[in-house]
């Protein structure tokens, strides 16, 4: 049996939870008040002001609690040592799990970077992006984008339909290789905002070997320092609602000899190491690490394994003098935490102006993170790492759910004849003449992924509710037709802020005269 499922799911939330508890007991009270008034009701003018003046205290603690939305969110680190990816990484994405899967995160280290595999990479795409994109676009997935630094790689998907509440996109990276100039290690992130709420995600490969606890931290820390965005509201990483931080992060399990490790990892006794695990060490003693937090370590460390195998590393270093060194010690490497941003209290001088009530009032758009599973997956064996999953559940209160921009198809579209479109400005944001609108074939893989697009009005910005007209020449439409959709792609955004539903593109007439099709004969083909 799953040792997970026998553990609480971790819970936390951008609200008080003492103010959500205490606004549940009040209402508890509240309600058994009444009943209590509603029993020993006379026809004095008393009890009825009780009853209404109960009422209406249960009916204001009930307008406390505010519709919320669950969204899955499925997280992936593995550092994959310069390997080729596998040909099926489905059970790596659990594709078939129910609740279904509305987000991907995959974080990656150590992704091939020879300069001319690098370089190749950089004009088409990696091979690891490649599976990624193949396995997910025929389930509906989206790359909403990614980030590559060297050998860190970090990718993130989404359900088509969530894809025009995924809003300004950005992301960086950090080296802090050989002195900060060299990208081996460090950290790439990419940040959004997700139905309104402000998300991050950094993906991290720090200083390996077992001495280098220190030096790690300092890396982490010096990350979530350095990066910054260019958006007034979250410039910084911890300034996001919510973050998670993964990857490599290289802490070892000290003290303990080989011999003991092995023998607590054989026989299930995991808890016996986790007292000297580095990151649980080092969470006691830095004040910023006490703000992440982790699921229990109930899955086997993840490294180092002979490849191919479940057997731990049975290699025989070498010393720089040619002699036999250690085998390399079981580690829990490869890491997923995440932040909720604390909720600031009013400071000693702001007491006479705001009142103690304000702090334990709830938010108004409160997210709640609850973490469903922390595991790894031992099937898995092309690099010395195995991979480490996450899943978690997001509720939270959407800020908006109307796209930006509304978009759709006019008339027949064929390669027969030019076709037609519109689009409104459902409300205001910053519009580009270098926005444009993409025609993407059902399951395509990322907004790049355009058989066609036009430019939008390039003479003045649209009003809101403005409705626009825009040609496509047939000499770009598909010949074959099909099943298709249209985009609106924000330039400032970098993102696609508005969908089209599906629609049908009629088979041209010059596609038979091309041969791409035999020509209908006697009603077959």
């Amino acid at each position: 049996m799953d040792p997970l499922t026998l553990s609480p799911r971790l819970r936390s939330d951008s609200t008080s939870s003492s103010a959500s508890s205490r606004t549940k007991m009040l209402l508890r009270q509240r309600l058994s008040q009444l009943l209590t008034c509603i029993e020993d009701m006379s026809s004095d003018d008393e009890a009825s002001e009780e009853v209404s003046r109960t009422l209406d205290e249960a009916f204001q603690l009930c307008g406390r609690f505010v519709p919320t939305d669950t969204f899955r969110l499925h997280m992936v680190t593995w550092n994959v040592a310069t390997a080729e990816p596998p040909e099926d990484v489905t059970t790596l994405l659990q594709l078939d799990v129910q609740p279904p899967t509305d987000l991907y995160v995959i974080g990656l280290q150590e992704v091939c970077a020879t300069p001319i595999r690098f370089i190749s990479d950089l004009i088409t795409e990696d091979s690891w992006s490649h599976v990624f994109m193949d396995t997910l676009a025929p389930r509906g997935f989206v790359k909403v984008t990614s980030v590559r630094m060297q050998g860190l790689l970090l990718l993130v998907f989404t359900k088509q339909t969530h894809l025009p509440y995924i809003r300004n996109i950005q992301t960086t990276y950090t080296r802090t290789g050989i002195f900060g100039y060299w990208g081996n290690k460090g950290g790439v992130s990419v940040r959004f905002s997700f139905y309104g709420h402000m998300v991050c995600f950094l993906n991290c490969h720090l200083a390996a070997h077992m001495n280098y606890a220190l030096q790690r931290v300092d890396e982490f820390e010096y990350i979530l320092e350095a990066q910054d965005f260019d958006i007034s509201d979250t410039p910084h990483v911890l300034d996001h609602k919510v973050v998670f931080c993964f990857g490599d992060l290289n802490f070892r399990i000290a003290d303990h000899g080989l011999h003991f490790l092995r023998s607590s990892i054989n026989s299930g006794r995991l808890n016996l190491l986790w007292s000297k695990d580095q990151l649980i060490a080092m969470k006691k003693k830095e004040p910023f690490l006490q703000e992440f937090e982790e699921g229990p370590l109930n899955f086997k460390p993840t490294y180092k394994f002979d490849r191919n195998s479940e057997t731990y590393d049975t290699s025989v270093l070498k010393t720089w003098l040619g002699f036999n060194g250690k085998k390399r010690k079981p580690a829990w490497t490869d890491r997923i935490l995440w932040r909720i941003k604390p909720k600031i209290l009013p400071s000693e001088d702001d007491d006479d102006k705001m009142s103690m009530s304000t702090v334990d009032e709830p938010d108004e758009y409160p997210i709640l993170v609850s973490q469903d599973k922390y595991t790894s997956d031992m099937s898995y064996g092309v690099s010395d790492h195995k991979p480490v999953i996450a899943t978690f559940s997001l509720e939270l209160r959407k800020y908006f759910d109307t796209p930006l921009v509304h978009v759709s198809p006019l008339g027949v579209w064929s390669a027969d004849q030019d076709a037609l479109l519109n689009y409104s400005v459902q409300e205001d944001f910053m519009s580009s003449t270098w926005d444009w609108i993409g025609l993407y074939k059902v399951g395509f893989k990322s907004a790049s992924d355009y058989e066609t697009f036009v430019w939008v009005r390039e003479d003045e910005l649209p009003e809101t509710n403005e409705i626009i007209q825009l040609s496509v020449d047939k000499d770009e439409i598909p010949l074959l037709g099909g099943q298709y959709l249209l985009g609106y792609y924000s330039t400032n955004m970098q993102s696609l802020i508005g969908l089209s539903a599906n629609f049908q593109i009629l088979e041209s007439k010059r596609a038979v005269m091309e041969g791409l099709v035999p020509e209908n004969i006697n009603g077959l083909k």
